[in-house]
């Protein structure tokens, strides 16, 4: 996966300045990113203030056990869809102590991906205080 190891610290700035400003958490749950964003945020200085926790959910188990996605979602839309996104995000809001969650999952390759789900497919999602 090709990434601006700047243009992340820069956005991780901003987001956190932005949840400072609230007296808001973050956390976030990674597939296929595995920890990228955590580690963009962690290195943003200050960052204890505003982000609480990480999870690299790369296995389906890890998905069921830490986000409590369920089983027959991962089955019907498989673990790189908007669906199992939305999902994680949830999950990970239901079990962490913060207003904010993010989640990540999708097929980085270079093998994996299908005529479906090409390599370079990810699905984003984020769960607040309004879901």
């Amino acid at each position: 996966m090709v990434h601006d190891d700047q243009d992340l610290q820069e956005r991780a700035q901003a987001v956190g300045a932005l949840l400072q400003a609230r007296g808001a958490r973050l956390a976030v749950a990674e597939s296929c990113t595995g920890g990228l964003l955590a580690k963009a945020i962690t290195d943003t200085a200050g960052a204890s203030a505003w982000f609480e926790r990480g999870l690299v959910v790369y296995s389906n188990a890890a998905k069921q056990e830490l986000a409590g996605v369920p089983g027959a979602l991962l089955v019907q839309h498989g673990a790189v869809s908007g669906p199992v996104a939305e999902a994680l995000a949830a999950g990970l809001r239901e079990r962490a102590p913060v207003d904010w969650t993010v989640a990540i999952t999708g097929v980085a390759g270079p093998e994996g991906g299908s005529a479906d789900k090409p390599v370079g497919t990810v699905w984003l999602a984020w769960a607040g205080p309004a879901g």
